[in-house]
């Protein structure tokens, strides 16, 4: 094991790259794998010797190396890959014309000789597609409460699917379209329940069983699989795989 700027590497294959935290509020040793792109962080006590930590996650490395290999791989997005709108599963294709289509199976993209704008125009057409998914989900189930909403923004979130403020400015992760209508909708409901009541409390969940009485199986699928809709990548880079 070895040590660079911060970051402990586990030798081995493959190599796991460790990033070392202090932390002033840490009162032990905390290791983590991120669950959305595998990013692994040892959280240690401002106090703790920087040896210490590193015999920590040598005893751990199996562990680790275990936790690793259970994220999902990165998914490149680019003409022949498969990735998933409104959940299902399309292949995208090269097409003929100058818009994103969706015809069967397949997701048309325009002509790209270079290889260098596809991701970055599907990446567009999904945000574009979930803006136009959130914003009457959001509405409708904002009426029913009659509760205003303020604004609505989308990001590409990487903690949390969707947020809300005492303002009532609502954000969702664009991602969501991806996942199955239900699950987008249950976001929805979800966040604009937060209108209402700025907590998770007994009320809270009772709120979000008026807007849609289901909605738990669709909570179960978005701690399930969401770590998928993160693995995708749309990058204009190449994008290195996990497995």
């Amino acid at each position: 094991m070895r040590v660079e700027n911060g970051i402990a590497i586990l030798q081995g294959t493959p190599e796991i790259a460790v990033v070392l935290r202090r932390s002033g509020r840490a009162r032990r040793l905390s290791l983590r794998v991120s669950g959305l792109d595998g990013r692994v962080t040892l959280t240690l006590p401002k106090s703790l010797r920087l040896q210490d930590a590193l015999e920590f996650l040598h005893d751990r490395e199996s562990w680790l190396r275990a936790a690793v290999t259970r994220i999902p791989e990165i998914c490149p997005v680019a003409i022949g890959r498969d990735i998933l709108l409104r959940g299902e599963i399309l292949r995208i294709t090269q097409g003929t014309g100058p818009r994103i289509r969706v015809v069967g199976t397949q997701l048309l993209v325009p002509p790209d000789p270079a290889g260098t704008r596809t991701a970055l125009r599907v990446a567009t057409y999904l945000k574009a597609s979930a803006r136009a998914a959130l914003v009457p989900a959001s509405e409708g189930y904002a009426a029913a409460l009659g509760c205003p909403i303020s604004a609505i923004a989308l990001r590409d979130t990487r903690s949390r699917w969707g947020s809300c403020t005492a303002q009532g400015r609502l954000m969702y992760s664009w991602r969501l379209i991806m996942a199955p209508p239900e699950v987008l909708q249950y976001v929805a409901a979800h966040e604009v329940a937060h209108l209402k009541h700025m907590d998770h409390s007994r009320k809270f969940w009772g709120c979000v069983a008026q807007l849609m009485p289901e909605y738990q199986q669709h909570r179960h699928w978005l701690r399930d699989n969401g770590a998928l809709l993160h693995g995708y990548c749309f990058t204009s880079r190449p994008c290195a795989d996990n497995g």
